[in-house]
């Protein structure tokens, strides 16, 4: 290649009337061997002029050498005379400091390149448990030291590194390699070695492990040390070795060079100036090989990397020819290598219609190519089968085709080379302290955690106040908004008992208003009553504001609705009772004083006006509000009314329990009254309804945490007022509509009466009965009498006086009968006088 390219050079005549020549020496791979055989191509030792001086030294420039061991020790030798020395395969990086190697430069990237595109296919398969073998050498210690770095910053571990001695006549040689196929076979979860080892050293190594079945069927990725050398081998095949792709310096075009090689005279006399080919045919026609399978010979033997070499060359002819483009260098002002090397760090030159040009460091990054090996035959294995290109601009592999992907991929994507399984999304990985990071166990992520990653290293938090851990634990989930939504079954039923009470609370008033002249209705305090029916509405009328999505209008509105509405109903049933003590209290003192103090609208109003007072502080101070609070299911949150100061909340129904306690007191006392008139049970039953129901509501309510919370306190508000309509009511109604002979006058006088005397009298034969006023089998429940009444007319009934302790049981006269029953009907209607002149 290099002496194709020189010719190239000058036939072209790009250099004008100068041509190149050039001097090729054999470094036999040897550092000693090459220092000595470059000491001809400086001034002060050219052997070629008795080793006198020269004014200039005979080479201007070298190119090679290939291996970086080489390279390092002769540009150091170089660089006495300032000869620049181009390598076309030296990738160790430390050529790439010019503060040391100022001399050299390269048509091929640095090993850290090479080390970053391995380090990509590794990660891109997920190999993180992978053997390395080098090479002791200048390049291999480089190469392992970049490897480790750049494997430790994407999680890849070693599990073994491999160094072995440069020298094959090292004494240590055998062992490290025994040591190698130990490592390799006993390391069962190792199925990807990375080597960057020498040629030769692969072949040795192999020799061996292939001798052990658990050495064979691995992945080997191979540097541009040996990936394109299919010698290393032996005589062996790629099935027992596994598989084996590799990284190659970026190839170009071949095809002049191939043609070079198939128009070669393979006559060894027409080549004495070129030592390599002269040698090469004449020992070919020694071993009486024929003559025309030469060329094909030499082609087999092309790598598509010997681009590099014609690199070399035309940056160096660039140079020649920007230097002498307007001087004489042929005669009077010949070139100083100094002179050549700085006109190489600036060169452009041109191959193939592409532009290049060397970097900073003297470095030619042209990046890699991915050969696959492929056995195409038993005797013809095929190294240089490219699959894709790595770009060091972008750090991206990219593969030339689909095909060569699914060929790739067909070779890789089954095998796994990993210390410990994935941990999937929702554990983490967990290593014990001495061990690699690449080998460790799964653990689960804890309550409220997750990781939505493989491998995690750690499991990320929920905001468990939004968000709840999926069941996998892979992910956080928005967590249900939960309240009492209006289409939930029970909070339908609860409207539809609220939607009754008010239904029914309008029939009773309807009825009220209809038979507003009857005793029952006029008994039960006309005007409060309405009031009362009013105010049991708004009861109701609250319960809907306790469900659907809270909004702070409905949270700071449905407890005061309710708190006033209540107090209201509760005011105007202990009203109520105050008037019923009253009309019954026959003590005159007694009387007067609490006629009095009975005002019964300004009593309602005062009573109002405290729970008004109550319900302002509790909105001007802390007023209640939505707010989100936990749910016993972690997959909702509640989204409901927050009382926000229960203090407040407990004062409102306190001061409700208040009013209907000094109500029951009072209902209490007047509960032996007389029937037609008492009331008093009934409030008296229906008082209890309340406190039952709301000695209950506390306890519940503080430890129901769902979203039935308001439902709770909706079943009271119901209970409560339902006990208030039927107690109140709903007896009421029943008499009026289908006991209408217990709605007269003279039925109510005749209970006035028994209450006054103890008992009855039989209109038929005057005995002394029950003192239970039975009408037709209904008793009348409490009732009061508001209007005047006429005087009654007698019905003959023997009565005692109040002022009597009793009544003769015995037969008595007409006479005496009369007597009594005239004196009755004085007390009676001067109770009932006292009664009706009250103020309603």
């Amino acid at each position: 290649m290099m002496v194709h390219a020189v010719e190239e050079v000058n036939r072209r005549g790009e250099l004008g009337n100068l041509t190149l020549g050039y001097r090729i020496v054999d470094s036999c791979s040897d550092v000693t061997t090459s220092l000595r055989n470059t000491l001809s191509f400086m001034k002060r030792n050219n052997t070629c002029t008795g080793g006198a001086e020269q004014p200039s030294p005979p080479v201007l420039a070298a190119v090679g050498a290939y291996y970086s061991e080489i390279s390092i020790p002769v540009t150091r030798q170089l660089n006495l005379e300032n000869i620049p020395l181009i390598s076309y395969g030296s990738t160790c990086g430390q050529l790439s400091d010019k503060t040391r190697f100022p001399s050299f430069m390269r048509t091929v990237p640095e090993d850290d390149h090479q080390v970053r595109a391995i380090i990509h296919i590794l990660k891109s398969h997920n190999w993180t448990w992978v053997g390395l073998v080098a090479t002791d050498s200048e390049a291999g210690r480089y190469a392992v030291e970049r490897l480790q770095k750049h494997a430790k910053n994407n999680k890849i571990c070693f599990a073994f590194t491999s160094i072995l001695p440069e020298a094959l006549v090292d004494n240590s040689l055998d062992d490290c390699i025994n040591e190698t196929v130990k490592s390799i076979t006993e390391k069962k979860h190792v199925k990807v070695i990375v080597s960057f080892a020498k040629a030769y050293h692969m072949m040795y190594l192999f020799g061996r492990l292939l001798k052990d079945p658990r050495g064979r069927g691995k992945v080997w990725v191979a540097s541009d040390n040996w990936s394109e050398s299919a010698e290393v081998l032996g005589n062996h095949t790629l099935s027992d070795v596994g598989k084996v792709f590799g990284l190659i310096l970026k190839s170009g075009n071949i095809t002049r060079f191939r043609q070079y090689l198939t128009n070669l005279d393979v006559n060894p006399d027409h080549h004495n100036n070129n030592t390599f080919l002269y040698n090469y045919l004449m020992r070919r026609r020694m071993e009486r090989k024929p003559n025309d399978t030469a060329n094909e010979e030499l082609m087999r033997m092309i790598y598509p990397s010997l681009v590099n070499v014609e690199l070399a060359v035309s940056a160096i002819a660039q140079a020649v020819a920007d230097l002498c483009v307007n001087r004489d260098c042929r005669t009077t002002q010949r070139l100083q290598p100094l002179e050549l090397r700085k006109a190489l760090r600036k060169a452009t030159f041109h191959m193939d219609g592409k532009n290049y040009s060397f970097d900073r460091r003297g470095d030619l990054n042209t990046g890699y190519d991915v050969v696959l090996w492929k056995q195409t035959s038993l005797t013809f294995l095929d190294t240089n089968y490219m699959v894709a290109h790595y770009h060091i601009q972008n750090k991206n592999l990219t593969f030339i085709s689909g095909k060569t992907l699914q060929d790739f991929e067909s070779v890789t994507a089954d095998v796994i080379s990993r210390c410990s399984n994935s941990c999937s999304p929702g554990y983490k990985k967990h290593s014990a302290p001495e061990q690699p990071d690449c080998c460790y166990e799964c653990h689960i992520c804890p309550m409220e955690y997750y990781s939505n990653t493989t491998d995690s290293l750690e499991c990320h938090p929920c905001n468990t106040t939004t968000e709840y851990v999926s069941s996998r634990n892979d992910s956080c989930l928005q967590k249900k908004t939960v309240f009492m939504f209006w289409d939930d079954i029970y909070h339908q039923i609860l409207l539809a008992f609220a939607a009754l009470g008010v239904v029914l609370t309008f029939i009773v008033g309807i009825i009220f208003l209809a038979r507003w002249n009857t005793p029952v209705v006029r008994a039960s305090v006309g005007p409060i009553c309405l009031l009362l029916l009013f105010s049991l509405i708004s009861t109701f009328a609250s319960v809907p504001l306790f469900g659907g999505k809270p909004k702070l209008w409905q949270c700071q509105a449905r407890q005061v609705f309710f708190g006033l509405s209540f107090t209201l109903s509760v005011s105007c049933v202990m009203v109520k009772s105050f008037k019923i003590i009253m009309a019954f209290e026959f003590d005159p003192s007694i009387q007067r004083v609490l006629k009095k103090l009975y005002q019964p609208y300004i009593i309602i109003a005062f009573c109002l006006l405290g729970q008004v007072l109550i319900c302002a502080l509790w909105l001007a101070l802390k007023s209640p509000k939505p707010n989100w609070k936990k749910s016993l299911n972690s997959k909702e949150r509640l989204f409901m009314c927050n009382e926000t100061s229960f203090p407040a909340f407990g004062a409102m129904l306190s001061y409700i329990g208040l009013l209907a306690l000094i109500c029951f007191g009072i209902a209490f006392k007047g509960r032996k009254l007389p029937q037609s008139y008492n009331d008093a049970k009934f409030i008296t039953f229906s008082m209890l309804i309340y406190f039952i129901c709301w000695i209950i509501f506390g306890p519940v309510y503080h430890n129901v945490t769902d979203k039935y919370l308001p439902a709770v306190e909706m079943v009271v508000i119901l209970l409560s007022a339902y006990g208030i309509l039927f107690c109140q009511f709903i007896t009421k109604c029943y008499i009026i509509l289908f006991k209408q002979k217990a709605n007269t006058q003279s039925a109510f006088r005749r209970d006035v009466r028994n209450f006054t005397s103890g008992g009855t009298i039989d209109e038929n034969d005057g005995h002394f009965v029950s003192s239970s006023l039975n009408l037709e089998g209904i008793e009348n429940p409490a009732l009061y009498v508001e209007a005047p009444m006429s005087n009654p007319q007698s019905d003959q009934s023997l009565c005692m006086s109040a002022d009597m302790p009793s009544c003769s049981l015995s037969q008595t006269s007409k006479s005496q009968l009369t007597r009594c029953h005239n004196d009755h009907n004085v007390n009676n209607k001067k109770q009932l006088g006292r009664f009706f002149s009250m103020p309603v």
